[in-house]
């Protein structure tokens, strides 16, 4: 069995959001293992967050950035990262952000071709971060980009928390396909980049979700129904029931409408389609968080763990 840790506890105590003594337990009954951990602590009812959005943290900001081409548009968003939060309040970081993005409209790869892009007064962009570390002290990258175009239809964009026009904390992106009037399409996008700000899917449709995250799912719910003690049939009726409301929580499309929890996103789509009298299609979407991922430093647990651990 795997030596269960100090770094080990703290690493899925800042994973789950569980207590010590529960992680030390979780730890000791996988062999150590982090994920399966993760797993057990749900299983358990013990865990108290899936998402770690409280518990991660980079500094810097969000930028959208659009443009109209006729009949279809081009949208952008990207992260630019600083160390701290000061930093998002500086006019030239935000004006870099704002850059980045409008750059990152005519660049179909990903970071590394963005960061090798020149913006619209001829600067590569890593020469701009490279000038804008020298000037304002900090490190800084271009952390993550995200880039929708269609040829007739619209793109919406959202920013959440904006401390100025296009730049904030959260971005979405979505892209709208359809022949009907542009701006009643755009409209449809803005309100559902505001329920992507709100719901943060995992995907657009249920094919889109990835099956080994489903089967998670079904293997945590098939445990906890399980343990009800009810027959096998009706066992099998109630993890099929959970993974149906999964998929209604986490899949754009199922979802309530946050403006009209009556109706769901697709059915929102399906009504605006009728208005408009021509078909409507969901292309994709894309909601960047400031720091999603990103584990922020935390206060030393050492002494703590190191007294559940006996090191």
């Amino acid at each position: 069995m795997a030596e269960i840790t100090a770094a080990l506890v703290k690493e899925l105590r800042e994973k789950s959001g569980v207590g010590m003594m529960d992680c030390k337990k979780a730890l000791t009954e996988n062999g150590g293992d982090i994920e399966q951990s993760m797993d057990w602590l749900r299983t358990k009812g013990l865990s108290k967050a899936a998402k770690k959005a409280d518990r991660i943290a980079a500094e810097g900001l969000v930028a959208v950035a659009l443009r109209n081409n006729g009949k279809g548009m081009t949208g952008a968003a990207v992260e630019l990262n600083a160390e701290t939060d000061f930093v998002a309040r500086n006019e030239l970081f935000q004006n870099a952000a704002r850059s980045v993005a409008k750059t990152a409209l005519d660049v179909t790869g990903g970071v590394e071709d963005l960061s090798a892009a020149k913006t619209a007064d001829g600067v590569v962009v890593s020469d701009m971060i490279t000038n804008l570390i020298a000037t304002i002290g900090e490190n800084m990258l271009v952390r993550r980009s995200a880039r929708f175009d269609v040829a007739q239809g619209a793109i919406a964009a959202y920013v959440h928390n904006a401390v100025a026009p296009e730049i904030g904390r959260i971005g979405v992106l979505v892209a709208v396909e359809g022949a009907g009037d542009q701006a009643a399409l755009q409209d449809l996008g803005k309100k559902i980049a505001l329920h992507v700000a709100a719901t943060a899917p995992l995907s657009l449709s249920p094919d889109d979700l990835d099956p080994a995250a489903i089967e998670r799912e079904r293997a945590i719910f098939a445990e906890q129904a399980a343990e009800s003690g009810k027959p096998p049939a009706v066992v099998e009726k109630m993890v099929e029931g959970r993974i149906r409301k999964f998929l209604e929580e986490v899949v754009l499309l199922k979802q309530a409408f946050v403006m009209n929890p009556d109706q769901t996103v697709e059915q929102l789509v399906a009504e605006t389609a009728k208005t408009l009298g021509s078909p409507i299609t969901v292309k994709g979407f894309v909601r960047l968080a400031l720091g999603e991922g990103v584990e922020k430093k935390t206060e030393d647990f050492a002494a703590e763990v190191a007294s559940l651990t006996g090191g």
